[in-house]
C-alpha cells in the first residue's frame, strides 16, 4: 500500500484560469526590465528553467540571482492577487475530495512541484487544498532545475522508499519523473496533455479528472487491497 502521494499543482489540482501567466509576466518585467513578450514552454517544467528560457527568448542571460529576485517578485505578486486568483481560477473537478479521501485512508500527502515553494502554498491555500499538505517534506522548483531530481529529493526528505509512494500528476515530465526514481504514476488527462500522450510518456494509469474518488483511493492503494 502507497504511504505517500506526491502531488502536482498545476493543471492537476488547480487552474489559474491565465493568473498565473499575467502574475510571472509582471515579475519578469520587475526583476529585468523587459516585458515578457513570449513564454517559453511551461508545461512540466520547473521555475527556474522557464524563467532562464523566457529571458533567452526576449535575448536576454540570466543568472541565479535573478532568478531569486524573480521568485521573490513572483510569490509577492501571488500574495496580492489572492483575491483575483480565487475569484478567477478554481480547484479542479474532485481535487478537494480526493484530497480529504487520501488522508482519511491514512496517506501522507505532499507536493512535487515546478512552483517555487511560497507560490505553492499560496495557489493551495486559496482554493483550500492546503489542509492535507506536508510541505516539509515536498520538492520545489527552487530546488533543482530538473522535475525527476525534485521526486528523489521528496521521497528523501520523507524517508519514503519509492515502492511506497504514488506521484499523481498531468504531464509527461511528472510521468518521466516518477518513472526515473521507481515511483508508481497516475496520470490525470485534466491539463494541456491528453490520454494518448500520457500513455505514450509511459504512465499504465490515466484517469480523466479526481472525480472518482473511490477509485482513486484503490489505485493509490495499489495491488495489496
Amino acid at each position: 500500500m502507497a504511504k505517500l502521494v506526491l502531488w502536482d499543482i498545476d493543471h492537476t489540482l488547480i487552474d489559474t484560469r491565465g493568473v498565473g501567466r499575467e502574475l510571472s509576466a509582471a515579475a519578469f518585467e520587475q526583476t529585468l526590465g523587459m516585458p515578457m513578450q513570449q513564454q517559453a514552454r511551461i508545461d512540466g517544467i520547473t521555475e527556474p528553467v522557464i524563467f532562464r528560457e523566457t529571458a533567452k527568448l526576449q535575448g536576454l542571460t540570466t543568472n541565479r540571482a535573478d532568478f531569486e529576485r524573480f521568485a521573490h517578485a513572483l510569490a509577492d505578486g501571488h500574495l496580492r492577487r489572492a483575491a483575483g486568483l480565487r475569484e478567477r481560477g478554481h480547484a479542479l473537478p474532485g481535487a478537494a475530495t480526493a484530497l480529504d479521501a487520501l488522508d482519511a485512508a491514512d496517506v501522507g500527502q505532499t507536493v512535487v512541484t515546478g512552483n517555487v515553494r511560497p507560490v505553492a502554498e499560496i495557489k493551495l491555500s486559496v482554493f483550500g487544498l492546503d489542509r492535507h499538505i506536508r510541505w516539509d517534506i515536498g520538492a520545489f522548483g527552487e530546488d533543482h532545475d530538473v522535475r525527476a531530481e525534485l521526486v528523489r529529493l521528496s521521497l528523501q526528505r520523507a524517508g519514503t522508499a519509492a515502492s511506497a509512494a504514488v506521484l499523481i500528476g498531468d504531464t509527461p515530465a511528472d510521468v518521466k519523473g516518477a518513472h526515473t526514481n521507481g515511483v508508481r504514476v497516475i496520470a490525470v488527462a485534466s491539463g494541456r496533455s491528453d490520454e494518448a500522450a500520457l500513455r505514450d510518456a509511459g504512465a499504465k494509469t490515466v484517469l480523466s479528472d479526481l472525480r472518482d474518488t473511490e477509485l482513486l483511493v484503490k489505485l493509490v492503494r495499489g495491488n495489496d487491497q
